[in-house]
């Protein structure tokens, strides 16, 4: 159980700094336009776009949808390894 509980926070914290990097990206356009940007782009505005259509950006410019997503993320990954932990042991 312990190597299958490291498993999934190594993937939540791979993707949680995908996100990241991704979400500080967008202050420079020309970066997020690289082909990192765009690989990250691919990997995580599909996660994103679901909380996108939730919460509007606060005045037209302010997206705290990645804070959101990145909770989510986290409550996703705990109660993964809580409901695994009740069926192994």
């Amino acid at each position: 159980m312990d190597e299958l509980a490291s498993y999934i926070w190594l993937l939540y914290n791979i993707y949680f700094y995908m996100i990241l990097i991704y979400v500080l990206m967008s202050w420079v356009p020309a970066v997020r336009e690289s082909f990192v940007g765009e690989l990250l782009g691919k990997v995580t505005e599909p996660y994103l776009q679901i909380f996108r259509r939730f919460i509007p950006p606060i005045g037209g410019v302010l997206d705290i949808s990645p804070i959101i997503a990145l909770f989510a993320l986290r409550f996703i990954a705990m109660g993964l390894i809580a409901v695994l932990d009740m069926f192994i042991r």
